[in-house]
C-alpha cells in the first residue's frame, strides 16, 4: 500500500511541473513564491471539501487526540514542503532530491540514539543503498556540493518530513480514525498555503484566473484525487503498521516512479494544455539508481525491523 502511495506521489512530479508552467502562461507577472503556494493550496482545499462531503454528518466529531495528531502532521508537512520548494530555487534539482531523502538515514540514527540500540547491519546497508540510488538517479555530483541557503533549507525540509513520519508512528495515537485526523491535517496545510498565496498574490485576479483554465482545473483535480487524497490517506492508514525506519526507506521509491512518469506524461499533458514540456529520456541512471533503491527495500523486507507491540495492534 505504501508503494501505491509512492506511485501517486511520483505522478505529482510531472503534474506539479505542468501546473507551474501553466501559471507562467496565465500569470506571467506573478512571482515564484505565489506560483508555488498556489500550486499546493488548491489541492488541500479541494481535498478538505471532499472529506467534508464524505463525512457530512459527522465531520465535527473529532477527538482531542485526532485534532492534535492532524494539526502537528499538517504543520510538519507544510514546513517540509515550504523549505524544500524554497531551497530548490537556490540549488540544483539533483542536490535537492538527494538531500530531501536524507531522512532515510536520520530516522534510524534518531531511533538508535533514543533507544540506545543499533537497528542492525541490514538497516544500515539498506539506508546506504537508498542514498546511493537516489544520488545516481538524480545525477548528484559531490564535487559541486557547497552548503548555502538552498542546501541547508533542503536538509531542514528533510528534518520536517522525518518529523511527519515519526509523529504518525507515535503509539499515543493508536485508535485515531484516519479520515478524521487526515481532514485536520489537510485543513492545516490548506490554511498555511492559502495564507501564503494571499500574501504573495500580485492581485485578486491572480487568485481567480487559474480556475477559469480547463487544463489547470484538470491537473489540479488529478493532483487532489491521486497525489493528495489517495496518497496521504494510504500513508496515514498503513504506515503505522510498520516501523518508521522501514517506512522511510519505502518512501525513497518515490523518485523512481517520478522518473518513470516523466518519460511519457509531459508530452501528453503538453498536447492537452498547450504548454512546452518535453518528455525526459530513459538513461542508465534510472536503471542503476532505481535498482539500488529497489534492492534496499527488498533487503529490508527480508528481515524487517520489529514493530513495538503497542503500535503494532493499530
Amino acid at each position: 500500500m505504501l508503494l501505491l502511495a509512492n506511485l501517486f506521489w511520483g505522478l505529482s512530479f510531472p503534474v506539479i511541473k505542468s501546473i507551474t508552467l501553466l501559471h507562467a502562461q496565465l500569470l506571467p507577472d506573478a512571482g515564484t513564491w505565489f506560483s508555488t503556494a498556489y500550486t499546493i493550496a488548491p489541492r488541500f482545499l479541494l481535498a478538505v471539501i471532499v472529506l467534508l462531503a464524505w463525512q457530512a454528518r459527522s465531520f465535527w466529531r473529532i477527538t482531542r487526540a485526532e485534532l492534535k495528531q492532524g494539526v502537528i502532521l499538517g504543520l510538519f508537512a507544510a514546513a517540509g514542503m515550504l523549505f524544500q520548494v524554497d531551497g530548490l530555487q537556490f540549488t540544483a534539482a539533483s542536490t535537492s532530491a538527494f538531500l530531501t531523502q536524507f531522512y532515510a538515514i536520520m530516522i534510524p540514527v534518531y531511533l538508535a540514539l533514543r533507544s540506545r540500540r543499533t537497528p542492525g547491519a541490514l538497516v544500515w546497508i539498506s539506508c546506504s543503498l537508498v542514498l546511493a540510488g537516489v544520488a545516481i538517479l538524480g545525477r548528484f555530483d559531490w564535487r559541486e556540493l557547497t552548503f548555502g541557503r538552498g542546501e541547508w533549507e533542503t536538509l531542514l525540509s528533510s528534518v520536517f518530513f522525518m518529523g511527519q513520519i515519526l509523529w504518525l508512528d507515535r503509539s499515543e495515537f493508536v485508535g485515531n480514525r484516519v479520515e478524521k485526523f487526515t481532514l485536520v491535517m489537510f485543513l492545516t496545510e490548506a490554511l498555511v498555503f492559502l495564507g501564503l498565496s494571499a500574501a504573495t498574490a500580485p492581485s485578486v485576479d491572480a487568485l481567480v484566473l487559474p480556475w477559469t483554465s480547463p487544463g489547470w482545473l484538470g491537473l489540479t483535480a488529478s493532483l487532489t484525487v491521486f497525489c493528495t487524497l489517495g496518497a496521504f490517506l494510504i500513508m496515514n492508514r498503513w504506515q503505522p503498521k510498520i516501523t518508521a525506519t522501514e517506512a522511510g526507506l519505502i518512501y525513497c521509491v518515490e523518485p523512481i516512479f517520478g522518473s518513470v512518469m516523466a518519460l511519457f506524461l509531459p508530452a501528453m499533458i503538453s498536447a492537452w494544455t498547450a504548454i512546452n514540456y518535453p518528455n525526459e529520456s530513459a538513461t542508465s541512471h534510472l536503471l542503476i539508481g532505481g535498482g539500488l533503491i529497489t534492492l534496499a527495500n527488498v533487503l529490508i523486507q527480508l528481515r524487517p525491523p520489529a514493530k513495538p507491540a503497542a503500535a503494532a495492534s493499530k
